[in-house]
């Protein structure tokens, strides 16, 4: 027996991950509601239908199946998350490769326009490095918003963030309202240890961000009109009812400023304003496949439609007995259960893979992707050259002779 043939036996057997423990109580339901039929038909009590009802009915619970079917969410979140890892791995290569301290205006090496570095190549190390983290935190955080996981004290955040994201606190931005600006110059001057998150901090990324019209404002506004009358209030004080930003759209952002710095300080004078466009078209594309991931996550099939459907499917596997009983007999019961674990099979399978981002053993394997993605990152920056002495046409020591 050849590998796939044990393979289709083992999965014919198989109970955990399937869909046997959702759909259990609901055929044994219809089995028992055949059962009584039959063994009622065998004591004489004949109360059978025509057999012209089950094809009109299964066809239109066919139908219904059909359009209920959620593989084209699974396939569309899928090919999502795997446009953002594909985007994570150009922008960590690009951002690695080519970003380098520019040429000095000494010595036989070549004067491109540039000016004296703001950095030492240690320093522009660390800070490349903050930027690959905070590419490759941009999956796990989507992973965690997706899921409705609010706040940074998740264990896989803690190597993976970067240690400037403890300034972060529950209005989704950081401590200071006001200062909304953060030197990476000063950053890649400390230490290259990195610390914990604070994960005393609230949440930066609340799922459903409360909107600023909410009837508990504060007292820094004023009427429109009289008190008599029904009115809206203007607002003054910012930040007053205190709204979130998703972490992952924060980290974009601070990708973006990186990219930002390294094209002022001209870091990037190897690509040129081409290149830096496509690396942020890379953040772009990251932010709109985030996007999509959204849209499948929120819009849930309509609960009207999945309630009529459970109804229509409901009716017509109480209605099978009827019309089988008289020509099957004790047939029917084994008959009924099949058809209703099929259907009701169809249905729940449907309905478990319809937010395909959970933890549920049909979800997508997210944690798998983004561990795989660490892996990668990490290894680049701790084992693949980067950009430096040789790429301008001077001698890295390393001549034919």
């Amino acid at each position: 027996m050849s590998a796939k043939e044990k393979a289709f036996t083992k999965d014919v057997f198989r109970i955990k991950g399937s869909i046997i423990r959702r759909i259990f109580w609901p055929v044994t339901t219809n089995t028992l509601f055949a059962t009584i039929i039959t063994y009622a038909w065998h004591n004489g009590y004949r109360f059978v239908l025509t057999n012209s009802v089950v094809p009109l009915l299964s066809v239109v619970v066919g139908l219904i199946l059909v359009f209920r079917s959620s593989y084209d969410r699974f396939w569309e979140g899928r090919k999502s998350f795997a446009t953002v890892i594909s985007n994570v791995r150009n922008l960590s290569r690009q951002i690695w490769v080519n970003v380098a301290l520019p040429p000095s205006d000494q010595g036989d090496t070549p004067n491109k326009k540039g000016k004296a570095p703001v950095l030492t190549a240690s320093q522009l190390r660390r800070v490349k490095s903050e930027a690959l983290h905070l590419c490759l935190a941009f999956p796990f955080a989507v992973k965690h918003y997706l899921r409705g996981e609010d706040g940074l004290n998740w264990s896989d955040y803690h190597d993976v963030l970067p240690k400037n994201f403890a300034r972060f606190d529950e209005v989704g931005y950081q401590k200071s309202k006001t200062d909304l600006t953060t030197s990476y110059h000063s950053i890649s001057t400390k230490s290259s240890g990195r610390s914990s998150p604070d994960l005393g901090r609230g949440d930066a990324t609340k799922r459903v961000r409360p909107k600023r019209s909410k009837q508990n404002l504060p007292s820094q506004s004023t009427p429109l009109l009289s008190d008599v009358v029904t009115h809206r209030t203007v607002e003054f004080r910012p930040f007053a009812d205190d709204t979130s930003l998703p972490l992952p759209l924060i980290i974009a952002h601070e990708i973006s400023r990186l990219l930002f710095y390294f094209r002022r300080e001209g870091l990037l004078e190897t690509v040129g304003p081409a290149g830096t466009n496509a690396m942020n078209g890379l953040v772009q594309s990251m932010v709109d496949n985030m996007t999509a991931m959204e849209r499948v996550a929120n819009t849930p099939i309509p609960i009207s439609y999945g309630i009529h459907l459970k109804q229509c499917v409901t009716l017509y596997l109480f209605a099978l007995p009827l019309t089988l009983v008289n020509d099957l007999g004790w047939m029917t019961i084994p008959i009924v259960t099949v058809v209703a674990f099929t259907f009701m099979g169809i249905e729940g399978i449907a309905d478990e893979i319809e937010m395909p981002f959970g933890n549920d053993p049909s979800d997508l394997p997210l944690d798998r992707y983004c561990h795989d993605l660490k892996e990668e990152i990490l290894y680049i920056i701790e084992r693949l050259p980067e950009s430096g002495e040789g790429i301008y046409g001077y001698d890295d020591g390393e001549g034919d002779d």
